[in-house]
């Protein structure tokens, strides 16, 4: 499997919307609301659990206040990974927000209150944010997507949310896991996006992976292994991956050296996992 297209699964969601994003058909009005849609290997093709997995979401309403557990405390409790994830923000309604980190720092016994009595969503970092913004939110990082965003999810590949607060829902809350793994601490970005030169730019450089953004055309053989597979996502324009074409809406994974030709207009994502810059990732 030098590279393949991932098949897509839509999944409900009370806080989903039914106009979703080009190149995803909307929900038929009257059906539940979509609120994500991952992109996963065919069965019986590629590995059965990758490390990462690629999302987009649609949200008409604030998601849960949540919490993601470290590598660590995940496998103490029988888990392959924690989750750390990055957003890319793709569309964004005026006065659009997302919460991460709290406003000053707690103590877990007040988070725990905070969450019990719902005061937690007054104590959390709301910010502003619009299309094109990239975060990276490392695990045990508290925080919330508030509604009228589309985005671009790269994640950790476990499906593993300790909700602290759910706003009235009758959705399962996670206190006691979730109180331990949080740093209810305000946010400091735990790295700094930098350029590579040639529209190619490091978005997210340390933890679980990496995530670079490219903006001009460029071609050659992209540096794939089994051992450290490249998922590509196109935002926008168009390319060749081992000459098969590719555009927004898909994502395509590498697990060995392919062919790559990206055109002039392209946007696309390049995540891999691991916490260290490969400076070959196309040579």
């Amino acid at each position: 499997m030098p590279a393949i297209r991932l098949e897509t699964k839509r999944v409900e969601k009370p806080w989903g919307r039914h106009d979703l994003w080009p190149g995803f058909e909307d929900a038929p009005a009257g059906s539940p609301p979509i609120g994500e849609v991952w992109f996963q290997a065919p069965k019986g093709v590629g590995e059965d659990d990758p490390e990462l997995l690629i999302k987009y979401l649609f949200t008409a309403e604030k998601l849960s206040v949540q919490v993601h557990p470290t590598d660590d405390y995940a496998r103490a409790h029988g888990h392959e990974r924690g989750k750390s994830e990055a957003w890319q923000i793709l569309s964004a309604d005026p006065h659009a927000t997302i919460a991460i980190g709290t406003l000053k720092p707690m103590t877990k016994d007040e988070l725990r209150a905070d969450a019990e009595d719902g005061s937690i969503d007054g104590k959390l970092d709301w910010k502003s944010v619009k299309a094109d913004e990239f975060w990276y939110s490392p695990a045990g990082t508290i925080h919330a997507i508030g509604p009228g965003l589309v985005l671009v999810e790269i994640q950790q590949n476990v499906d593993l949310t300790y909700r602290l607060y759910d706003y009235g829902s009758d959705r399962e809350l996670h206190l006691d896991d979730g109180v331990a793994v949080s740093d209810p601490v305000p946010y400091i970005a735990p790295f700094t996006p930098y350029d590579l030169g040639e529209g190619r730019r490091i978005l997210s450089g340390e933890g679980a992976f990496v995530v670079e953004r490219w903006t001009s055309a460029r071609a050659g053989t992209l540096k794939a292994t089994h051992d450290r597979p490249v998922w590509l996502v196109p935002l926008k324009g168009d390319g060749v991956l081992a000459g098969e074409a590719i555009g927004a809406g898909g994502v395509w994974l590498a697990d060995s050296d392919v062919a790559l030709e990206a055109k002039d207009g392209i946007d696309l994502l390049i995540a891999y996992p691991g916490g260290a810059v490969n400076e070959a990732v196309l040579a």
